[in-house]
């Protein structure tokens, strides 16, 4: 008989209550997916109401201020949980929490009657991820690839790609959805999701991007051949990137027409697949703006659109109904009815606190970008932009970088200059030969300034413009000024010259 033992083993685990979860989540949507997300909620649990569309609503009710101390943020899954064998005390429940202050109204803060707020058009037709993630669920999927799936389709950027690694998905997933998976069982759901439509999404980088859609063209027409596309691509992307096709063709022993014949297959391919469903926005379905920054005699006004979100509180009846309960807790169904109640209320409770969390943490965050740019909300001038990363603002604030980029994505504030998403606010910086710091920001303004009036029978090379910067007083690298240049969507010298 095989001996058997007894082992103790210690190991640390992260645990997050509900209302972080819900909080995490919440910060991620922007306006209109919160009002949707709001809708889905009061459907679901009827513990939760829209105090304007109750019958009983009051209103001279007290609602809940929203610089509560956070005695409601440590429920946890343990405290839902009904033991059959445990005595449960409504009295004691019911005189624990004041359930008429327990309301949410969204506070839209500096709005004034003379505020010039216009009303931005909203497509009402579905969006990529909308239409991949209708797709996803055709698929065989169990719950947990579903929620890595849906995961992945919301960290594409508008081109189409993710930018997120794998180990850094893996690490979100933890961090708010409470789930753990392997960096495999992400991979698995990320190449379901790369033979989504359109062809090509979900690629990681453009050479990629190109030979998914290469291989979905194999597989759809057999009888063409794509393998000499697919080898340009896959084996020589730097020369065909750079255009030497000179050494294509002398390293793949081929003719130029045979180079041609497989060029003309690649030109036919969608570098951004993302473009094709966020072309809606630029044709003139605009996106809801989350914050208004105002300037009025020299200060700044910073105001969070809530003009149409509903107020909620904890239904009154479900309360009625937990005092009826605990006349009646002799009987073990009623106990058990009062779990129920019990368990929606707390869920109410829950998302109620969320909200005012993600409310606070939107408002602090953005007024800290404010501080931190005024120069330039003052004056509408790019130049005035500073240095900012996601870590200045969590210390600023006293929160986590993860946190601050929850904010920052997918979000956007109106100003008196145009309305602009969180992130154009994000740069990194250098410093100058003043030993003043400056945002990438601004050298990239004057790098694009400077090939815009350059000779075009005689383009400046990445060497002359790193010069003509170092002559500016910004000292950077050539292959920095390279980089920059690349993301400005600028080719290389060669390629700009017009004879």
């Amino acid at each position: 008989m095989a001996n058997q033992k007894l082992t103790q083993t210690q190991r640390q685990e992260l645990r997050l209550s509900p209302q972080q979860i819900q909080l995490m989540k919440m910060l991620q949507l922007p306006l209109i997916e919160l009002e949707q997300r709001i809708k889905e909620e009061l459907e679901a649990n009827p513990a939760l109401e829209d105090a304007e569309n109750s019958e009983e609503y009051d209103d001279n009710e007290t609602l809940a201020n929203d610089e509560d101390n956070g005695e409601n943020d440590d429920y946890n899954d343990d405290e839902n949980r009904f033991d059959k064998d445990e005595e449960f005390d409504l009295t004691d429940y019911l005189q624990e929490d004041d359930f008429d202050d327990y309301s949410y109204r969204f506070q839209a803060n500096n709005h004034s009657h003379d505020d010039e707020i216009y009303e931005t058009p909203v497509s009402s037709e579905s969006t990529l991820q909308d239409n991949l993630k209708e797709q996803l669920g055709y698929r065989n999927l169990d719950e947990t690839q579903q929620i890595i799936g849906e995961y992945i389709i919301g960290c594409l950027d508008d081109s189409g790609y993710i930018s997120r690694q794998t180990c850094e998905i893996v690490d979100d997933l933890i961090f708010s959805q409470n789930i753990e998976v392997s960096e495999k069982e992400v991979e698995t759901v990320l190449k379901i999701v790369q033979e989504l439509d359109p062809p090509g999404i979900g690629a990681h980088n453009l050479q990629e991007c190109l030979l998914i859609q290469l291989y979905r063209l194999q597989d759809e027409n057999p009888e063409i051949n794509y393998s000499l596309s697919i080898s340009i691509i896959k084996d020589f992307f730097d020369e065909f990137s750079k255009k030497h096709f000179d050494k294509i063709t002398k390293k793949l022993a081929i003719s130029n027409s045979e180079l041609k014949v497989a060029l003309e297959e690649i030109l036919k391919l969608n570098p951004k697949p993302g473009d094709t469903a966020n072309s809606d926005v630029r044709n003139g379905h605009y996106v809801t703006p989350d914050f208004y920054v105002f300037v009025r005699d020299e200060k700044i006004e910073l105001s969070l659109d809530g003009r149409s979100m509903p107020e909620l509180r904890v239904s009154k009846e479900y309360v009625h109904m937990l005092e009826e309960y605990s006349r009646k807790k002799d009987s073990r169904s009623m106990q058990e009815a009062a779990q129920f109640v019990k368990q929606k209320i707390d869920s109410a409770k829950v998302f109620i606190d969320a909200l005012h969390q993600r409310q606070r943490t939107l408002y602090v965050t953005m007024k800290a970008i404010i501080e931190r740019q005024e120069e330039y909300f003052l004056t509408g001038d790019e130049t005035k932009l500073k240095p900012m990363i996601l870590k200045d603002i969590a210390d600023k604030v006293g929160l986590d970088i993860s946190t601050v980029s929850r904010v920052a994505n997918s979000k956007y504030v109106q100003t008196p200059y145009g309305t602009f998403p969180l992130k154009h606010f994000f740069s990194e910086g250098i410093t100058n030969d003043e030993g003043q710091e400056v945002s990438t920001r601004e050298i990239k303004r004057i790098l694009q300034d400077c090939i815009d009036e350059e000779n075009k029978e005689k383009p400046l090379t990445d060497e002359e413009l790193m010069k003509f910067l170092k002559e500016k007083g910004y000292p950077i690298a050539r292959r920095t000024v390279a980089k920059y240049r690349e993301q400005l969507g600028i080719p290389v010298a060669r390629l700009r010259k017009q004879l």
